[in-house]
């Protein structure tokens, strides 16, 4: 295998979790060589992992519209019934800490991106302006 094949394949399994003793044995690269490359590849080993970090997620919990979907009709049919209650049950007040907890967890779900890396050192000085702009959501 060529120097850019290991490198490409490091990238991969480290980004998978694999350890350097383990990659080493794998790819029959010394540690220190391993150690070198995870430094000069730090943001795309980062990248990969934040990939399949999201797809793991949406496996596991379902698309994040999905999320957001069920949540929200939990959250209207909650506001419904506290719409309806007169405030004398007890359970108003639990209905409307459960309310809250919602509305907390769909602005956290709304408001935390994927979260990319990338270094502009390679990038050309026009393009750098664009990367390094501080976009508004």
């Amino acid at each position: 295998m060529t120097d850019r094949e290991n490198i490409a394949r490091f990238i991969v399994l480290r980004s998978s979790g694999w350890s350097f003793n383990r990659i080493a044995a794998e790819l029959n690269v010394s540690k220190p060589t391993l150690i070198k490359w995870s430094r000069l590849h730090q943001f795309e080993i980062a990248n990969l992992r934040a990939i399949e970090t999201e797809n793991l997620a949406e496996s596991v919990l379902g698309s994040r519209a999905g999320r957001w979907q069920k949540l929200a009709a939990q959250l209207e049919r909650i506001e419904q019934e506290i719409d309806q209650r007169d405030l004398k049950p007890v359970s108003t007040a639990q209905l409307h800490s459960l309310a809250a907890r919602l509305r907390a967890e769909l602005t956290r779900d709304c408001y935390s991106p994927v979260q990319f890396s990338e270094t502009t050192g390679n990038i050309p000085a026009e393009e750098r302006v664009i990367l390094e702009h501080k976009w508004k959501p």
